[in-house]
């Protein structure tokens, strides 16, 4: 054994431990770690012959790349609909780390770690009240679930004409309805092969709304003429956390024949509170569904989970089974989540969610959604209160979309936002919505109070200001 690692396994509590430290005093320091940075590193280093140890990149780490951390797990990080990990995620996080499984199978491939996956899906599904009719897996985030999902639906598709996509290439137009998708959506629309414009969008509901016409869409289906289509709808749209009418798609369901797909990212934890769950009333009839969990279930980085219907597991297996590993044996006899998802080498990402579940419970988390969106008010209520701002969008559930106020000031969003952000305070992000420059606040950190809503409010003036409006 080389004599550096000999040594750093002789020393691996000690290092382990400054490692334990550091990460204790960056969590404990947050108010004080900048939301954002402008720092830059030479990044042109050259590998040394001769290794450092772990205890000597640590040191370096910290003189050099440390600074480039920013406190994006913290109360007033806003951007991105950004949760920050719970104390329960981290200990799941870590450990998972050092357990290092191979979360693939629940027979026996050098290890049934994948049960501890099927519990944690069913955990979830409790705490979403979802049925048991799903099965579920975790992936990297919502870009990946929504792709798992869309290429069972795009292979659901292919069978509504007699072809197997899978095995012999898409080789006819797939009609995709939709309002708001997400741009991972979108993206993935890309990764199939479908195309990224090839898609219909649907009219939206009128009055500053995101959510699907139900009207307009059953005219978008009229048009098909009895053709199969994939429905990609929302529970939560990125800029106002709109949600689509899923009773009414329901209804539609009985009539025609299409894949629903819901994008719930964030919005589907809304499910979580009796306040807000009438949101999601209906979505257990979807085909399939993504939810994040870096986001409001606040976990670390990646983290996500698809669900798709059990009844269509065959058509998960035709997209994604590895047909040319016979040691793995047939596939619905022995599961193996290489089979039914993109991945083939995957960690144990469901174990930082079930620390959570397990720590925290239903109502640990009912009152993390129910504080966001009531902090997300808050918010909104001083932002009319200081007088410079205006809201874009009425506060549906935890994002704030809202403008300098005046169409006079629409070129100097970008700047005060800028500015904003440089102070390394708080940070937001910017978008459009309706044709307007906009910035979006998203709630869903376990640790935001009502004190950082004053802060934030404070630098909001100080950046008005040095904005001179």
């Amino acid at each position: 054994m080389n004599s550096i690692l000999q040594h750093d396994l002789k020393n691996f509590e000690v290092i382990l431990e400054k490692a334990k430290q550091q990460g204790i005093n960056f969590l404990n320091n947050l108010d004080n770690i900048p939301t954002s940075t402008r720092i830059k590193v030479d990044i042109n280093r050259h590998l040394n012959e001769l290794g450092l140890g772990s205890e000597g990149a640590l040191t370096e780490f910290n003189e050099r790349l440390a600074p480039l951390m920013v406190s994006s797990p913290g109360p007033r990080y806003l951007g991105f609909v950004t949760g920050g990990s719970t104390p329960a995620s981290i200990v799941g996080d870590w450990l998972t780390s050092v357990y290092d499984q191979n979360t693939q199978s629940v027979t026996s491939q050098g290890g049934n770690s994948a049960l501890i996956e099927f519990e944690t899906i069913s955990l979830l599904l409790q705490l979403l009240e979802l049925p048991d009719t799903f099965l579920g897996g975790f992936v990297t985030g919502a870009t990946m679930s929504n792709f798992t999902s869309l290429g069972v639906a795009r292979q659901w598709f292919g069978k509504q004409l007699g072809k197997d996509f899978a095995k012999d290439g898409i080789s006819a137009t797939i009609n995709i309805l939709t309002a708001t998708p997400h741009s991972s959506s979108v993206k993935c629309l890309a990764m199939l092969g479908i195309g990224s414009q090839n898609y219909t969008t649907v009219k939206t509901i009128e009055g500053n709304r995101e959510a699907i016409d139900i009207s307009d869409l059953e005219k978008n289906i009229q048009n098909l003429n009895g053709k199969p289509f994939v429905l990609i709808s929302s529970a939560g749209t990125v800029n106002t956390a709109d949600f689509d009418d899923f009773k009414a798609i329901s209804e539609l369901r009985k009539k025609y024949n299409f894949w629903w797909h819901i994008d719930a990212a964030f919005g589907g934890f809304a499910a979580v509170s009796e306040k807000f769950k009438h949101l999601v009333e209906g979505w257990e009839d979807a085909d399939s569904i993504t939810i994040d969990c870096h986001k409001w279930l606040n976990v670390p980085y990646e983290s996500a989970f698809y669900l798709i219907k059990k009844e269509h597991v065959n058509l998960q297996i035709e997209t994604f089974q590895n047909s040319n590993a016979p040691y793995l044996g047939n596939p619905l006899e022995n599961f193996n989540y290489l089979n039914v998802l993109p991945e083939n080498s995957r960690r144990l990402r469901a174990l930082p969610v079930w620390f959570s579940l397990v720590a925290y419970g239903k109502e640990g988390y009912q009152d993390i959604v129910e504080n966001s969106v009531s902090l997300a008010l808050h918010f909104a209520n001083e932002l009319i209160a200081e007088g410079n701002f205006e809201l874009m969008a009425p506060i549906r559930l935890n994002n704030v979309c809202f403008t300098l106020k005046g169409n006079h000031n629409q070129e100097k969003v970008n700047e005060f936002l800028t500015i904003l952000n440089d102070k390394g305070k708080v940070f937001m992000t910017p978008t459009v919505y309706e044709g307007r420059k906009g910035i979006r606040a998203s709630f869903v950190n376990w640790r935001t109070t009502e004190e950082d809503i004053k802060i934030i409010i404070e630098e909001m003036k100080i950046s008005i200001l040095d904005l001179e409006i």
